[in-house]
């Protein structure tokens, strides 16, 4: 196995600098040391650093969590690497065992196209389009072929693999592991070594996956990548990990007014860690306004500041004025200027009928305990008659602070 090892360079006051911006926010940089000779060595020679990021489309939308990595792409973007954006097609038809206690079910080939067709447009709202190289794994992972296959799996032992902590657990469990699990870790750690990768980003879950790319690198005689890990960003609760499934996320495709209302719904002290990860002002700048707040400053001016940022960069600057008016006209208890119409037969209808059937609750229950908490609005008016029935006629209909309807009932 030959081997190539970065040989030292300069460390000037740009490289430092650079290393500055790889580890703000970031869980782990591994190991730091090769990745300050990588950037000194790109700065001596005018050589572009390899970036790679790897995601595969199990879901057709990006929500702002996944947007924590992307964020640190765009920063090293910025100072001039090639980032290359990883779609991970073949890898998706495995299925990533990352975190799980139980095997993952496989995308079909149709579910990970329609997926993989959103994706990178939702990216590039964060990296920029015109530096960024676009990817697929089936580009090599296909040609591999099973004699291949074999090859790549004879380069690492299951007794390795079982250090996993998702499969020794699952192990010790009892729960089942099935066989193709162990392909995925091998199949994302080649892509390294296909992209000849300088250094792989990913969540503080896909350390062992970052670290198998290392590992065949140094097996093919590369010089192996180095690896950053980000956190995995908490949520609008500020304690789950962002996730739809959690229903505390921020999707990027979302509506201006409902994303800034969002932003500005997170705690006080989770808006700190926000900035960090998701803000593009400089360490400097965050430092100042967190300064401010802690003098005496109201910190609804920082997190406005925030929701601003955010909308700003997956709309416009113009719309993040507009939902910052909306919001501001909703807390003052104003009705926004555009509200979904919905059209309903059946008059007189309950109430809670009425929340389900305009979208406003899931459920006609669900509805009746909003109106329990007092969450229900009818032309202003609080709801505290759950067996209220509504003529004929057009309502403004609320329920809590950013759900309206205006609902025409005959």
């Amino acid at each position: 196995m030959n081997q190539a090892r970065v040989t030292n360079f300069p460390i000037t006051d740009k490289v430092r600098e650079a290393l500055a911006v790889s580890l703000r926010g970031c869980e782990e940089l591994i190991p730091q040391d090769e990745w300050l000779q990588k950037l000194a060595r790109s700065e001596a020679t005018g050589t572009p650093l390899r970036i790679k990021l790897g995601l595969d489309p199990t879901a057709p939308d990006i929500h702002v969590g996944h947007t924590v990595v992307l964020n640190k792409m765009r920063q090293l973007q910025n100072l001039g690497h090639q980032v290359i954006f990883l779609i991970g097609d073949f890898t998706s038809l495995i299925g990533d065992p990352s975190g799980r206690n139980a095997t993952r079910p496989p995308l079909s080939p149709e579910q990970i196209k329609a997926n993989a067709d959103t994706y990178y447009k939702q990216a590039s709202l964060v990296l920029d389009p015109a530096r960024t190289e676009i990817r697929y794994n089936s580009e090599w992972s296909d040609p591999l072929g099973a004699r291949g296959m074999i090859e790549l799996a004879a380069r690492y032992n299951v007794a390795r693999m079982m250090e996993r902590n998702d499969f020794h657990d699952r192990f010790k469990a009892g729960t089942p592991i099935s066989v193709h699990e162990f392909l995925y870790p091998l199949m994302q750690g080649y892509d390294s070594v296909a992209l000849k990768s300088d250094l792989e980003l990913g969540g503080t879950d896909q350390k062992f996956n970052l670290l198998m790319g290392r590992h065949l690198q140094a097996e093919y005689g590369q010089e192996p990548q180095c690896i950053l890990t980000m956190p995995l960003l908490e949520g609008l609760d500020g304690v789950e990990k962002m996730s739809k499934s959690k229903n505390n996320y921020i999707g990027i495709s979302e509506d201006a007014n409902t994303m800034f209302a969002k932003v500005l719904s997170i705690s006080d002290v989770l808006m700190w860690k926000w900035y960090t990860l998701l803000s593009f002002r400089s360490e400097a700048e965050i430092a100042a306004l967190r300064r401010e707040v802690e003098t005496g400053r109201n910190p609804k001016d920082a997190k406005v500041l925030l929701a601003k940022e955010i909308t700003a960069r997956f709309h416009s600057a113009a719309a993040a004025d507009a939902a910052e008016q909306d919001f501001i006209k909703r807390s003052q208890g104003g009705v926004p200027d555009e509200i979904p119409e919905v059209t309903l037969s059946g008059a007189p209808l309950g109430i809670g009928a009425l929340l389900k059937m305009a979208g406003l609750a899931a459920s006609s229950g669900e509805g009746n305990r909003l109106i329990d908490g007092g969450g229900v609005r009818v032309d202003s008016s609080v709801v505290s008659d759950k067996a209220l029935k509504l003529g004929a006629g057009t309502y403004v209909v609320q329920v809590g602070k950013r759900k309206f309807a205006r609902v025409t009932l005959s």
